[in-house]
C-alpha cells in the first residue's frame, strides 16, 4: 500500500536530511585538509562544528516524533560527495582547487537549503512548531555558510585567475601555494 500522509512524507525527508548531515560529517574534514587557503579551511572546520549541531537537532526532532533517525539513505548527498572527492583528486595549482572546492561546497549547501526548507514548510503544515524553530534555525546556519563561500570565493576565484596567468598563489597564510599533484591530492583525501 501507497504512503499516503504528509507525516509519513515529513520523517521520510528527515531521515534523508539526518543521513545527509551524517555523510558530511565524514567529507569536512577532507575538504578541510585539502584546503590550501587557511580562511577556506577554517570554514570548512567551522561548518563540522555546525553539522554536528544539524544532527543533533535532527536527533531532537525524532525523539519528539518518538521515531528512530535512521533508514534512508541520501542518495543525492552522496552524489555530491562523491563529485567533491573526485575534485580533490584533479591535478589543479592549489588556488584553482580552492575553488573547485568551493564550488563542490555551495552545491551542498543548496542541496541543504532546499531541504531544510522543504521539511520546514512540512512541519509547518503539520503544526509541529517546536520542529519548525530547530529547522529554521539549522536553514539559517546553511544560508550563512552559503554566504560565507560566497565570500571567500571572490578572492579565492581571483587568486585561481591569476595562478593560470602565472602569478604566484599566496594563501590567506601568506605561503606560496604549490602544484598539485594526483599523489598529493589523494593524501589529502
Amino acid at each position: 500500500m501507497p504512503k499516503g500522509s504528509l507525516r509519513e512524507l515529513y520523517i521520510d525527508e528527515l531521515m534523508d536530511l539526518y543521513n545527509a548531515e551524517t555523510q558530511l560529517t565524514k567529507a569536512l574534514p577532507k575538504l578541510a585538509k585539502a584546503s590550501s587557503n587557511a580562511e577556506l579551511r577554517q570554514g570548512f572546520e567551522e561548518h563540522l562544528r555546525q553539522t554536528s549541531e544539524h544532527v543533533s537537532r535532527l536527533e531532537q526532532i525524532f525523539d519528539m516524533l518518538e521515531e528512530k533517525a535512521t533508514g534512508k539513505k541520501c542518495l543525492g548527498m552522496e552524489g555530491l560527495v562523491k563529485e567533491g572527492a573526485e575534485t580533490m583528486q584533479e591535478d589543479y595549482e592549489a588556488a584553482v582547487m580552492d575553488a573547485a572546492m568551493i564550488g563542490a561546497a555551495q552545491r551542498v549547501e543548496h542541496y541543504e537549503i532546499a531541504a531544510y526548507g522543504t521539511a520546514r514548510e512540512f512541519a509547518r503544515l503539520l503544526g509541529e512548531d517546536e520542529h519548525v524553530s530547530l529547522l529554521q534555525q539549522t536553514l539559517d546556519e546553511e544560508k550563512q555558510t552559503d554566504e560565507k563561500l560566497t565570500q571567500l570565493a571572490a578572492e579565492i576565484n581571483r587568486q585561481a585567475q591569476e595562478a593560470g596567468e602565472g602569478k604566484e598563489y599566496q594563501g590567506a597564510e601568506g605561503g606560496e601555494g604549490k602544484r598539485r599533484t594526483k599523489s598529493s591530492s589523494r593524501r589529502a583525501a
